[in-house]
């Protein structure tokens, strides 16, 4: 089990290319400000990370524009999966309750993600 009840909250770019320097597997929630859907995703995420073995993380490509080219994000909230720092998923259904985001890791993730029942 993840010992970081939260999602970490990564303040630009490098902090993001830091982030996934320092973990084999991450979720990050392309998010911003304002938006409602966002906002009530951060409970989820921290239940998910509390699940899994999977480290969260949270972006807003609204303070750093490059993300939003680099990863073609289109809408918010996006979850975007890396494994060794590359990109191997994405969701960007709107609003996914925890059940539905493990299911996400776990249908793109080959290795069990120490998902607790």
């Amino acid at each position: 089990m993840n010992d970081a009840a939260k999602p970490e909250r990564l303040a630009d770019e490098q902090a993001l290319d830091a982030f996934l320097a320092s973990h084999d597997l991450a979720l990050v929630e392309a998010y911003t400000k304002g938006c409602a859907l966002c906002q009530a995703m951060e409970p989820v995420l921290g239940n998910v990370a509390r699940a899994s073995d999977i480290a969260v993380g949270m972006v807003n490509p609204g303070d750093d524009i490059g993300l939003v080219d680099r990863f073609d994000i289109r809408s918010v909230p996006t979850l975007l999966l890396f494994r060794d720092g590359e990109l191997v998923a994405r969701e960007a259904e709107g609003f996914q309750g925890a059940s539905d985001v493990l299911d996400f890791l776990a249908e793109h993730t080959e290795t069990d993600i120490g998902i607790e029942a």
